[in-house]
C-alpha cells in the first residue's frame, strides 16, 4: 500500500482531477490511499509559525505507524531522478514491502522529530510549488516508478 499523507486539504476541481487520475493509473501496481491532515491556519502573531508546524508535525507522526516506510518531501532532502524513485519503491518490495508513507508536510515546513522519522528525504525540485501541485507530481513519479519497474513505456 502507498499513502500520500498530506498536510491541507485539496481545493481546486483541475488538481483534484489530476491527483484522482494518477492515483487510479497507480492502482493496478499498489492501492494508494490520500490522507489529509488538517492544517493551521496562517497568522503574523509570534510564535505562530513554530506552533503551527508543531501542531501539524504531531498531526503527521500520529498518522505514521512505526512499520512505515516514510518517503519525506523536504527542500533539504536528496534530489531523485525517476529511476532513483523506483529504486526506494523497488527496496522497499525487496526488503518485505512495508506501507510507503509519502508525506507532504504544510507551508511552513515540518518539524525536526518528523525529518528524523523520515527514512528517505526528497528533494522535488530547487523550485517552489503550492502544495496541490507538488501532490500531482509526488503521485505522477509513483506511477512513472512503477511503469520503470515494470519495463513498460510511458511517456507521457
Amino acid at each position: 500500500m502507498i499513502r500520500i499523507l498530506c498536510v491541507g486539504k485539496l481545493k481546486e476541481a483541475a488538481l483534484k482531477s489530476l491527483v484522482e487520475e494518477y492515483a487510479q493509473r497507480i492502482q493496478p501496481y499498489r492501492k494508494v490511499i490520500i490522507q489529509e491532515i488538517a492544517d493551521e491556519p496562517l497568522s503574523d502573531k509570534p510564535g505562530h509559525a513554530t506552533l503551527a508546524i508543531t501542531k501539524e508535525s504531531t498531526a503527521l507522526l500520529a498518522a505514521i505507524k512505526p512499520t512505515d516506510h516514510v518517503i519525506l518531501l523536504d527542500l533539504s532532502g536528496q534530489a531523485l531522478r525517476s529511476e532513483a524513485v523506483a529504486d526506494v519503491i523497488n527496496e522497499n518490495q525487496i526488503r518485505g514491502g512495508k506501507p510507503m508513507v509519502f508525506v507532504i508536510g504544510g507551508s511552513l515546513g515540518v518539524s525536526e522529530a518528523v525529518r528524523q522519522r523520515a527514512d528517505v528525504r526528497w528533494k522535488l525540485s530547487d523550485n517552489t510549488f503550492p502544495h496541490g501541485i507538488v501532490r500531482v507530481l509526488v503521485l505522477e513519479q509513483i506511477y512513472r516508478a512503477f511503469k520503470i519497474l515494470s519495463n513498460q513505456t510511458y511517456h507521457k
